[in-house]
């Protein structure tokens, strides 16, 4: 059978910005996805369970895409929720809550009045897990990484154990999920633990004092739905509508359709040239929020997820520096953008320079930091020694590989070359920092490491000299490439500028004072 084609979104309400993902088509079924269970993981799943419906599934704030939103109380998570479901258009279509989610229903009823048909699924199991536990562990990043795998181990656990009895397995209720399901779940969660964390216990609190929700149909799994609900019929749900904006020099994201694929989108700013962020490669664009932001003033800022990193479709195969270009390209022209300006790093300046030599017609001026030039004998050793394999495990062995794998790419260079000679005075970042590190990963899976690989195999050298347009080649002093720098001078390329920058602005906690005055060179150059 065909998996149905999922759209993730996201709706922009008062307090931030509502995730959700879209499946199958007919009349609309709202669903507010469990938070223990991903909306595209229940999307997906419901769309193959009921076809002829259209799923909307939406995360809880706190969690995946509306990980931003503010978990303060109920009535705010259902405000959220509401406003949501109104900008949508599905006030009033049939509604299902999974499992804690449940407990906003009341709430939310308070707000939109109650639908047709509402259903709680697996209620009793979410009230007997409140009862008996266990207790959710504390989930605040720690140094060492291990809230992750406590994560991990309580959303395992909330399905393979007894909700009556946490000692013993269950032999009922809904499918295990696989090890891709669970992890896509646990990324969900992930984004800010600590969120998740209130989220559970403002929910678990509230649906304890429920002894029964009126008006709502309790069922035991999500199969039960193929009987409760009648057979779909009458028009389909709205469309979605466009992402609005959030006010200015405040991040935003999006998903943009384009020619190659749907692409993850970091947004801030509005007017002037458009300005395209270009990331390093392996994770997502999260950690340039501070690139995104500090250049969003009078003009419009975009970052890309590369396809396969973040939350940008999957690619099969190698990717080259070419590619990566043309997918860019690919991206302004669906955005409807007739030229931008480009700011790159590492990967990204490659990109950015393979971009501006293959489509001139689509750029204007360009900050390149840290271009890569690497020897071919280091170039073999990064391609053959880099990138460990990252593949979700069943219980969560993956994680301490990409939460120490990030950490060391802090203390040495590179990360493998454990020994007093490879040593960066970098210091190491906050466990808050290392997170949002950790998880950019975790979000690309198996697949973060193609764009990063193209990097190694671009001959910038060759490349370099063909640039037609005003460039400004510049890294921060403890920049492992730095390097490049020098190299650049050496190639003489007519309006190429290069210059140390006080600071990396996009590493964390720079010194305020360099981050700005960092931040005011590249926007010196970008206004020419």
């Amino acid at each position: 059978m065909t998996e149905p084609q999922l759209r993730p979104h996201y709706v922009t309400v008062s307090s931030g910005q509502i995730g959700l993902a879209r499946a199958g088509s007919g009349p609309g079924l709202t669903v507010l996805a469990s938070p223990m269970i991903g909306a595209t993981v229940t999307a997906r799943r419901l769309a193959a369970l009921l076809p002829g419906w259209s799923i909307t599934a939406l995360a809880l704030p706190g969690t995946g895409g509306s990980a931003a939103v503010p978990v303060d109380d109920l009535d705010g998570i259902a405000a959220a929720l509401a406003e949501a479901i109104e900008r949508l258009g599905l006030a009033g279509t049939a509604l299902v809550a999974c499992d804690l989610a449940a407990a906003v229903l009341p709430a939310l009823f308070a707000r939109l009045g109650r639908p047709p048909l509402a259903f709680g699924v697996g209620l009793d199991a979410a009230r007997a897990r409140a009862a008996h536990g266990p207790a959710l562990p504390p989930l605040a990043p720690t140094t060492d990484g291990t809230h992750l795998q406590a994560l991990w181990s309580h959303l395992r656990d909330t399905h393979l154990l007894d909700p009556a009895d946490p000692t013993q397995a269950t032999p009922s209720g809904e499918p295990l999920p696989s090890p891709e399901d669970l992890d896509t779940s646990f990324v969900a969660a992930a984004v800010r633990p600590e969120a998740y964390a209130a989220l559970h216990r403002i929910l678990t609190a509230a649906l304890a004092r429920y002894a029964a929700l009126d008006g709502v149909t309790p069922l035991g799994v999500t199969a039960d739905l193929v009987a409760a609900l009648p057979a779909p019929s009458g028009p389909g749900a709205p469309a979605l509508p466009p992402t609005a904006p959030r006010p200015e020099r405040e991040i935003w994201y999006d998903f943009v359709e384009t020619a190659r694929g749907r692409v993850h989108l970091r947004r801030a700013g509005s007017g002037g040239t458009p300005l395209l962020v270009l990331p390093t490669g392996g994770g997502s664009s999260e950690q340039f929020a501070p690139v995104v932001c500090g250049l969003a003033e009078g003009r419009t800022v975009f970052a890309v997820d590369y396809f396969g990193n973040g939350l940008s479709d999957r690619r099969d195969g190698a990717v080259e520096v070419a590619d990566l270009a043309v997918d860019a390209a690919a991206v302004i022209e669906a955005l409807g953008f007739s030229a931008v300006d480009v700011w790159g790093s590492h990967t990204g300046a490659l990109v950015g320079l393979e971009l501006a030599v293959s489509r001139p017609d689509l750029v204007g001026r360009l900050v390149l930091e840290g271009p890569v030039f690497v020897a071919p004998d280091f170039r073999d050793d990064l391609l053959d020694n880099y990138f460990p394999t990252i593949e979700p495990d069943k219980w969560g062995l993956h994680l301490p590989l990409v939460w120490n794998w990030r950490r060391d790419m802090f203390l040495y260079w590179p990360w493998y070359r454990v020994s007093r000679d490879a040593v960066r005075r970098l210091g190491l970042p906050s466990p808050q920092d290392l997170h949002c590190y950790a998880i950019g990963i975790l979000e690309s899976g198996p697949t973060y490491d193609r764009a990063y690989r193209s990097a190694f195999r671009y001959d910038t050298r060759a490349r370099m000299p063909r640039l037609g347009h005003p460039a400004l080649v510049c890294a921060g002093p403890n920049d492992m490439l730095i390097n490049g720098l020098a190299e650049t001078e050496r190639l003489a390329v007519a309006g190429v500028e290069v210059t140390t920058t006080p600071t990396t602005v996009w590493w964390p906690t720079p010194p305020a004072d360099a981050a700005a005055a960092t931040l005011a060179i590249y926007d010196a150059f970008l206004k020419g």
